[in-house]
């Protein structure tokens, strides 16, 4: 049976390298053994898989439908091996996690680096940037988002509840008035942040509705810094993420509005690749956020 694994397992490498040479360099075995391996395959099949050439390497018809359900099969392998290591290993290895910059420096770091005091055998990759990450085409093994819903071709897992603030300086709503309803926005100066779902169509809610009032004004940034110190100078109003409002809502530089219209649902999200097996790191990982959250909730 560990053979017969062998021979399929070794079809599957050359095919998906590209060749009997690339496969034994990316494996660490030998061109004649994994050429054996997949004749041997061949004979015992009673069939042609491959089509060699000096130049490429191509499936037959019945190499192509066996090596769909092979690389299936072999994934399954690979996938409870890894689930039953997991359960008996302390997590390991590099982990790729990705973050908003601004929530990454001042709300998840402490947590993050918690985890690693508490896994020292794992190592960390933080990249802290306010861009859409493609999970798959750069390598990231989690990342941490701030949504209403996640991208459908991913698996999320909910961290915290999350809240946003409207709000403007004391100096500018003695100027312009403190608005009564969303709609009253169209007409004030407001403070884009481009990062913002949504960017100049804000949204709110009213009788169990969403509603979406488009704004516009002075500054458009891509950064909720920038766009705060924009409010807190009085040049519009802004809606900013909780921990990044409250600090100065509590110094009296930003005061909130329309809170019973302010949309509720956004969480904090542990978004990862749609797999079968979750690694030990990454699932520990999720599950410390978790607790941690819980423990220090995001205001």
């Amino acid at each position: 049976m560990t053979q017969d694994i062998a021979r399929i397992r070794a079809f599957v490498q050359v095919f998906d390298a590209g060749g009997f040479s690339a496969a034994a360099r990316q494996h660490g075995r030998s061109k004649a053994l994994l050429s054996k391996y997949v004749t041997d395959l061949e004979d015992y099949l009673g069939v042609r898989l491959m089509n060699r050439t000096t130049r490429k390497l191509s499936l037959t018809e019945a190499g192509e439908a066996y090596y769909r359900e092979a690389s299936g099969l072999l994934q399954q392998l690979d996938d409870l091996d890894a689930t039953i290591s997991d359960q008996t290993t302390e997590p390991r290895g590099l982990l790729r996690v990705s973050a908003p910059r601004n929530f990454g420096e001042s709300t998840l770091s402490p947590a993050i680096f918690d985890y690693l005091k508490k896994h020292p055998k794992v190592s960390l990759d933080l990249r802290l940037e306010d861009r859409y990450v493609d999970l798959v085409d750069e390598g990231i093994d989690v990342a941490l988002r701030i949504s209403t819903m996640a991208d459908s071709s991913l698996i999320a897992r909910k961290i915290a509840d999350m809240h946003v603030v409207t709000g403007a300086s004391p100096d500018l709503l003695e100027k312009v008035g403190r608005p009564s309803h969303p709609e009253d926005l169209r007409h004030l100066p407001c403070i884009i942040d481009v990062n913002l779902q949504g960017q100049s169509n804000w949204r709110f809610t009213e009788d169990g509705k969403t509603i979406s009032v488009p704004v516009n004004g002075p500054v458009r940034v891509n950064s909720p810094l920038a766009a705060r110190q924009a409010a807190v100078m009085g040049l519009g109003f802004v809606t900013l993420p909780s921990y990044l409002a409250d600090p100065v809502v509590a110094r009296g530089e930003l005061v909130p509005v329309l809170k019973e219209f302010l949309p509720t649902g956004q969480t904090l999200q542990a978004v990862y690749p749609h797999r079968r097996h979750l690694a030990g790191k990454v699932r520990a990982l999720i599950d410390h956020l978790v607790d941690w959250f819980a423990v220090h909730p995001i205001t």
